[in-house]
């Protein structure tokens, strides 16, 4: 089992736990996804660019960024589980269909 399977299995188990599968339907879970999302931009309200490097970042402001990454890959991974969506092959997937329409840029020095 690889790790992205692992933690599937450990999503599942923690929302089995508190009964929570009566509220994981896929709309939900996706909506609250784009909430969880909202909440991670809301972190980066009002910095520039510079400031929301990561070594502009205080360590509070990168903790609570990396919180709310998390958030959203668990909801994004339930939603996976309850959809039976394999992420990683539909990952690979889009990356291949991005290949086609995202052609390489050639760098300064391979010219």
């Amino acid at each position: 089992m690889n790790i992205l399977d692992e933690l599937v299995v450990e999503t599942r188990e923690f929302a089995s736990h508190r009964d929570w599968f009566q509220h994981h339907t896929p709309k939900n879970l996706a909506m609250a996804i784009a909430g969880e999302a909202g909440e991670l931009a809301s972190e980066f309200r009002w910095l520039t660019i510079e400031e929301s490097s990561r070594q502009e970042l205080t360590p509070v402001q990168f903790d609570a960024i990396r919180l709310e990454m998390a958030d959203v890959f668990i909801f994004l991974l339930r939603l996976s589980d309850v959809l039976e969506v394999d992420l990683a092959a539909a990952v690979r997937e889009k990356l291949e269909m991005n290949e086609d329409r995202f052609p390489t840029v050639a760098k300064e020095w391979e010219k």
